[in-house]
């Protein structure tokens, strides 16, 4: 029992730490779920999968929560692949011993899903069905949806860094080709471009290389940034007898 509400990957986080055992299966409590279809979750891990995940032959969900599914694969995707991504599911059944791949991370919005993709990328995925909810209503409200996409984009990628890096590059290739025109033109031409065109492409340029040395500075903060997820070096998955 938690001192009070910190969100679904925290305790879920907080449940993984303490189990004892050497699977562990995590799913919703709303019985959405079905406790009875465990086993064949259990029955693809083998010498080869570390996780197994559920996924629903048919979603019950409401389409705006199938819409926010669907994004929060695409983002999750950014962070983990996008192959991992089509496959995960609340419904999951992995080796406790991938927990020690992320043994040291203390982040108040955690992804289990891609401390999970830290310590393995030995992954199934088997088909179960999914039920109604018959009671009450789910806690995902649309605003704690897009917190959790935004959360999972900016708390595991760089990928909104490395976007203005490009952003600027482009700005200063389309003014740089701006600028081309307009010079070859005043010189080829008795009909030269108007001083504003030779001013929008210096301004394009200029902004641009603001853009690119931002996007560069990012570079290192994001660098910083994936150091502080205390993200594994290397995760051991077997080792032969001493």
């Amino acid at each position: 029992r938690m001192s009070r509400n910190f969100g679904q990957h925290a305790a879920l986080l907080a449940g993984v730490r303490h189990a004892r055992r050497p699977v562990v299966v995590t799913m919703d409590d709303d019985l959405q779920h079905r406790p009875e279809t465990i086993p064949r979750l259990l029955s693809e891990l083998s010498e080869d999968v570390d996780l197994v995940y559920g996924q629903a032959a048919d979603e019950e969900h409401g389409w705006w929560r199938n819409i926010s599914s669907r994004l929060a694969k695409r983002f999750l995707a950014v962070a983990v692949g996008a192959d991992q991504a089509r496959k995960a599911s609340a419904f999951r059944a992995f080796r406790t011993s991938l927990r020690d791949g992320w043994a040291g991370v203390n982040d108040p919005y955690v992804s289990i899903d891609v401390l999970l993709s830290w310590s393995t990328s030995s992954i199934a995925a088997v088909t179960v069905p999914m039920d109604e909810r018959l009671e009450g209503s789910s806690g995902y409200t649309f605003r704690k949806l897009v917190r959790h996409l935004l959360n999972m984009l900016t708390g595991y990628s760089t990928a909104p860094l490395r976007l203005v890096t490009w952003l600027g590059f482009l700005a200063s290739g389309l003014g740089v080709v701006a600028l081309g025109y307009v010079v070859v033109r005043h010189f080829a031409t008795d009909n030269p471009v108007p001083g504003f065109a030779f001013t929008s492409s210096l301004i394009a340029i200029l902004g641009g290389l603001q853009l690119f040395g931002i996007g560069v500075l990012g570079e290192y903060l994001g660098r910083m940034h994936v150091r502080s997820m205390h993200r594994p070096t290397y995760v051991i998955r077997t080792q032969t007898g001493e």
